[in-house]
C-alpha cells in the first residue's frame, strides 16, 4: 500500500502549538493550494488542505513558519469519524505531516526565527551573499544544454 503526499502551499494562519494531556506538541494548520490547471476563461481554484504535525516537527513548524509563507509538506492522508453537535456522522480528512520544509527565500524580517536549521532550503544563505536562491523563476534558457540528437545515446 502506498499513502504519500506532497503539498505545496501558503499558511492560512500563523500555527499555534497546543500539547495532548500527555504532553504531546501537536499543530493543525491550513494550506491554500492552488490547483495546477484552470479551465479556459476561469480563475484557478484553490484547495484548502487540513495539516495536522505531532513531537518535534509540530514544534519546528510554530517555530519558523507565520501566515502566508510558502511551504512545502511531505506526509499521509488520513480519515477520522466524528459526530458533529447536531449528532450526524462526518467523516474529516487531512495530511499528517512527516516533514515540513522551507519553500521560498527568507523574507527580511518576516519571520520569527533563524533559518539555520537542518531543514530550510538555504535561501538564507543566498540572502547573506547578495544572490537570488536557486529557482526556476530566476534561471535562463541557457540553464539547460540541447542534446544533440545525431549521436548514439547509451540507453
Amino acid at each position: 500500500m502506498l499513502n504519500n503526499v506532497v503539498l505545496m502551499g501558503r499558511l492560512t494562519a500563523d500555527p499555534e502549538l497546543r500539547h495532548t494531556s500527555n504532553g504531546v506538541a501537536v499543530t493543525s494548520f491550513t494550506l491554500a493550494v492552488n490547483r495546477s490547471y484552470a479551465k479556459a476563461g476561469t480563475e484557478r481554484v484553490t484547495d484548502f488542505i487540513d495539516i495536522v504535525a505531532w513531537r518535534n516537527t509540530a514544534e519546528f513548524v510554530t517555530k519558523y513558519f507565520t501566515k502566508g509563507q510558502l511551504v512545502a509538506v511531505e506526509g499521509s492522508i488520513q480519515t477520522r469519524t466524528y459526530q458533529d453537535k447536531d449528532g450526524n456522522n462526518r467523516k474529516a480528512f487531512e495530511v499528517v505531516a512527516s516533514n515540513v520544509h522551507f519553500a521560498e527565500a527568507k523574507r527580511n524580517g518576516a519571520n520569527r526565527g533563524d533559518f539555520g536549521d537542518a531543514n530550510s532550503t538555504g535561501g538564507d544563505n543566498y540572502q547573506r551573499q547578495g544572490e537570488a536562491a536557486p529557482s526556476f523563476e530566476n534561471g535562463s534558457d541557457d540553464d539547460f544544454k540541447e542534446i544533440p540528437t545525431d549521436d548514439d545515446l547509451p540507453f
